[in-house]
């Protein structure tokens, strides 16, 4: 028996790292799942690999259409909507002296708006359903500052807010929302791979930290797999933060 039987899932940015880690996961527990991203042959070689119980859309979440198109689907699909992965995110790398309002606004849409809409979005199917979870991917980021990225680091946060205020708001009709925290993760994203981390010892970074590595997907996937499942039925308003000890303090020695 799987710890997802008989819900449907919906992720974002599902056409790799840790949203194709739920992905695969949460189909694994018996899920549907509905996979979301803007990286077609991506997601649509995933959903395939899953087979009946996955679906890909092209998604953007920055847009209030996509998001009308991404429930209905899911909806004429599968006839309902338990869980919501908000994990689709993207990252700038600029100082506040130098960042353009272009490039700061593109993250604010897509992690910042894409989040809300995906609440907003969810809402009435899930109370239709009985309840629901909601599960906002935040950051260490949505914990404290980090140099360079003003834009991640404003979106992250907020996103923490949201996630409280989402779940004072919609406790009472069975709907939970918690915020995942990752650390460093071996995706893209994570790893010092991307445009504006040249300079950056990133493996001395991850070395340094207690559990001496970086994250892996998976060990993000079933963190979201328990806040998806029934398992964390009295969990609301919380941040679940997998970080490899980055915040517990700073080490001498």
């Amino acid at each position: 028996m799987g710890r997802l039987d008989g819900k449907v899932a919906l992720i974002t940015g599902a056409a790799r790292g840790q949203g194709e880690a739920e992905a695969r996961l949460f189909a694994e527990e018996g899920a549907k799942v509905v996979l979301g991203d803007i990286l077609d042959d991506a997601g649509k070689a995933v959903a395939a690999s899953l087979g009946d119980v996955a679906i890909y859309l092209h998604h953007d979440v920055s847009q209030e259409d996509s998001w009308a198109n991404f429930i209905a689907t899911a909806l004429d699909t599968f006839g309902r909507i338990d869980v919501l992965v908000n994990n689709a995110g993207i990252l700038h790398v600029a100082p506040i002296a130098e960042i353009t309002l272009a490039n700061y606004m593109k993250v604010v849409n897509v992690n910042q708006v894409g989040c809300l809409l995906g609440m907003k979005s969810v809402i009435p199917a899930m109370v239709q359903a009985g309840g629901g979870s909601i599960i906002n991917v935040s950051s260490t980021s949505g914990m404290e500052g980090a140099m360079g990225l003003v834009a991640y680091v404003s979106t992250k946060f907020a996103i923490r807010g949201m996630t409280k205020t989402a779940a004072l708001e919609l406790g009472r009709v069975g709907i939970r929302v918690n915020s995942l925290h990752p650390g460093g993760i071996d995706t893209p994203m994570g790893d010092g791979s991307m445009e504006g981390f040249e300079e950056v010892d990133t493996q001395g970074f991850f070395e340094a930290l207690p559990l001496g590595r970086i994250g892996k997907p998976i060990e993000m996937a079933q963190l979201a797999l328990f806040l998806a499942s029934d398992e964390s039925s009295y969990c609301t308003g919380s941040e679940f933060v997998a970080d490899g000890g980055m915040l517990a303090g700073t080490s001498f020695g």
